[in-house]
């Protein structure tokens, strides 16, 4: 088993953050490329109207061909009870919502209040219990905000917990606008664990708009996470916080990983050609990451080796 899960969410919040629209038979080829590597999590969608978000539209048929392949545990995101009963009736094995610790960002991104955002986790918690569908919640913007600036930490713990009592199964912190840094991290993942278990608070959806992704993701797995997201080629942002851009890179987190002797279960040469995939299915969109343009060093052998 490994040390530590990567999810990839390339495919949601990779996607979802460009103008173009990628193939759907180009996402299947992406999804099914990272499962042959030995990713074992994928958030492959977003049920969100297509009338917002074109690039997610075929998010059903990608769901149900994610969940052909054998051992692969497929994610995808919702806005809102709408979308969780789609998300559920595509057959996606859990499902997550983003839940804005800035109130302003909150309603700039799913048109909601704190007050009805949790009125909507507690609706999308009974209908994921009664399909048996895995409901975890992301704290977005906890670490700060680019249109409100800093969110109290005790906020953070505070909404937390209101989650957790609305019927959230699992949390992520999510450092929706790059605006962490290792200390913070560090506090954040105290606080919310001591607040709602360790067992719920176990994942961190990190940004390197500032450089600091690798060194937050250490921070975090030094307080006990054991999942982090990452993105292929560093694809990714958010469309609805201004200057926020640069999910943390999964070539160079799995590199990191491995070289330090921590298990991921992600084969780095394979992983490595599945750049190919996406840089053919979207010709001149950067990608980015330090180890795809270094190359491996000479003797490096993953934990598998």
């Amino acid at each position: 088993m490994p040390d530590v899960l990567i999810s990839e969410v390339g495919p949601r919040d990779g996607l979802q953050s460009i103008a173009r629209v990628m193939p759907t038979e180009a996402k299947q080829r992406w999804i099914a490329a990272e499962a042959a590597a030995g990713v074992r999590e994928i958030e492959v969608g977003s049920f969100v109207p297509p009338s917002l978000l074109p690039q997610m539209a075929d998010s059903a048929e990608i769901v149900a061909y994610a969940r052909t392949i054998p051992g692969l545990n497929v994610v995808a995101l919702v806005p809102n009870a709408k979308g969780a009963k789609r998300a559920i009736a595509a057959g996606a094995h859990a499902i997550s919502i983003p839940f804005s610790m800035s109130e302003t960002h909150s309603i700039r991104n799913v048109r909601k209040t704190h007050a009805e955002m949790l009125a909507e986790i507690a609706l999308i918690a009974g209908l994921a219990k009664a399909a048996d569908v895995h409901f975890a919640v992301g704290l977005s913007t906890a670490f700060g905000c680019t249109i409100e600036g800093p969110v109290a930490e005790d906020q953070v713990v505070r909404l937390a917990v209101a989650a957790a009592e609305a019927g959230a199964q699992e949390f992520s912190l999510s450092d929706t606008t790059g605006y962490a840094n290792p200390a913070q991290v560090t506090r954040l993942v105290r606080a919310v664990r001591a607040a709602v278990g360790a067992e719920r608070m176990t994942t961190l959806h990190l940004h390197n708009t500032r450089g600091l992704g690798l060194a937050n993701a250490l921070a975090g797995l030094e307080q006990g996470i054991t999942t982090l997201d990452a993105s292929l080629g560093g694809l990714g942002g958010c469309p609805f916080a201004p200057g926020a851009s640069g999910n943390i890179v999964t070539e160079d987190l799995v590199f990191m990983l491995e070289a330090m002797g921590v298990s991921t279960g992600i084969d780095l040469d394979a992983l490595l050609k599945v750049r190919d995939i996406v840089a053919d299915a979207l010709p001149g969109e950067p990608l980015y990451g330090f180890t795809p343009d270094a190359g491996l060093p000479l003797g490096f052998k993953g934990t598998a080796a």
